[in-house]
């Protein structure tokens, strides 16, 4: 089973990707202070940041920002600021992918 598992993350898995985000983050904690204090008490609003990144990468097709999205994503599941955060997982019903997968 963990070989299967292994497997499969060598092609549905970024090690790259997962590498720049830490980088980002740990270049992030000495531009901007700790996580937790710019979060917890409302320096800067992750969705928000997540949000105009996402337009950034849109205009611009600069991959460090999707970087920066996951980054911000992170964030706001350890310091969420939406009032009614919570996880619930969800069935395939509601995954609200935009398409259909090959599978489907």
């Amino acid at each position: 089973m963990l070989s299967k598992f292994l497997e499969i993350l060598k092609t549905e898995y970024s090690d790259t990707f997962d590498d720049l985000r830490k980088n980002r983050m740990v270049t992030s904690f000495f531009k901007y202070g700790p996580v937790k204090k710019n979060y917890t008490e409302g320096h800067i609003d992750a969705v928000g940041s997540l949000e105009k990144r996402l337009q950034m990468y849109k205009d611009t097709g600069n991959t460090e920002y999707l970087c920066d999205i996951a980054n911000f994503a992170m964030i706001e599941f350890m310091y969420p600021q939406h009032t009614d955060a919570h996880f619930t997982a969800v069935d395939d019903g509601e995954s609200h992918i935009v398409g259909k997968g090959v599978n489907q």
